[in-house]
């Protein structure tokens, strides 16, 4: 069981042609910068705007197809759309807005406004219920647009941009409350963001859409190894690691540790950047100033006049490096290496 979807239409400039698949439980992630046609995609699998070729396919059942003249609108298909700005509407109470997606699926008023109380006692709103939109905070909105969502028992879930609309202080507590329910969600979800962390956090796999074309796609760790270009390798080339942070220091599940320059103690992502790597044959001198961990080197990747080295140990990661470099060190796949990163430049954010 699974959503299948060849997307190809033209708006405007965009000439969008793209072939996604998401399978049962599983969240694929579409990356891209804006313009590339993330959102557009969305808005064709919601039934918002109809394809000119392909399909699009829920469990087998097709909900546009062009060709054989057959588009399912959006309120009769199996979908729930979480949108950037959540669109609430305002002169309705937080349960008529969860209770209107089942509304316009004709479902009697009486039982869509209990499965909306259900569902807002299930996102921790219950209280709220008879609030506007306008008393919510960020993360409150988004849970309401969640539960409008989801309320229709839907089988794909598809969510545009979620954790846009909030300030950085906001986000991070937001992405953890939305981990933990859409893993209650057996279904397939779609996730548009520009966001690596979200990515990383949220999905079990990533697709990368630039200029409307699927460019790469695999788990993050794989596209972040081997990107195909000096695009992807801007958007998604970090390494992101996953810990619990105390006294400054970060602990990974599988005991290596990163010390950082400031962040609160709990669990916490660190970014590292490639590029703020340094590679050494030796253990470098002033290592007790520096993070520093050995590795032995997997793979390397020539991209322009860089090349991006894979390291696997305690803590795997990708360097990169100039040309230069890379002969200077004269570095082959299974050579051992020292990684020295400084605490400064490496960035934390709450998980």
């Amino acid at each position: 069981m699974s959503l299948e979807a060849s997307i190809g239409m033209q708006v405007g400039t965009l000439d969008l042609r793209a072939e996604l698949t998401v399978a049962d439980g599983e969240l694929l992630a579409l990356l891209g910068p804006n313009g590339a046609g993330k959102s557009t995609a969305l808005r064709a699998l919601a039934g918002l705007r109809p394809i000119h070729e392909g399909h699009i396919r829920v469990d087998g059942t097709a909900l546009d197809d062009p060709a054989a003249n057959t588009f399912v609108p959006p309120e009769q298909r199996p979908i729930g759309v979480v949108f950037q700005d959540y669109l609430l509407f305002d002169h309705m109470t937080v349960l008529e807005n969860v209770a209107f997606g089942l509304r316009a699926r004709n479902t009697p008023k009486a039982d869509a406004r209990r499965r909306a109380h259900e569902w807002l006692e299930r996102v921790g709103l219950a209280s709220m219920a008879r609030d506007r939109p306008r008393a919510l905070s960020g993360g409150q909105a988004q849970r309401v647009a969640l539960a409008r969502a989801l309320a229709t028992d839907p089988r794909v879930l598809l969510l545009d941009e979620p954790l846009a609309a909030l300030d950085a202080g906001t986000r991070a507590a937001v992405r953890r409350d939305l981990r933990q329910h859409l893993g209650s969600f057996a279904g397939m979800r779609l996730l548009v963001t520009h966001d690596p962390i979200d990515a990383y956090a949220l999905a079990d796999r990533v697709a990368v859409l630039e200029g409307g074309r699927i460019v790469q796609s695999g788990t993050l760790a794989e596209v972040t190894a081997h990107p195909r270009s000096r695009y992807v390798a801007d958007l998604v080339g970090v390494n992101l690691v996953s810990g619990s942070v105390e006294g400054g220091v970060l602990h990974t599940e599988r005991g290596a540790a990163v010390v950082i320059a400031d962040a609160p103690n709990g669990l916490s992502f660190a970014v590292l950047r490639p590029h703020s790597l340094t590679l050494t044959r030796e253990a470098p001198a002033g290592a007790s100033s520096r993070n520093v961990w050995d590795g032995t080197i997997t793979d390397i990747d020539r991209l322009g006049e860089r090349a991006r080295v894979g390291i696997e140990g305690l803590l795997p990661l990708t360097a990169e490096i100039t040309l230069a470099a890379l002969d200077a060190l004269a570095l082959r796949p299974g050579d051992e290496v020292y990684v020295a990163a400084k605490a400064t430049d490496i960035e934390v954010y709450p998980a």
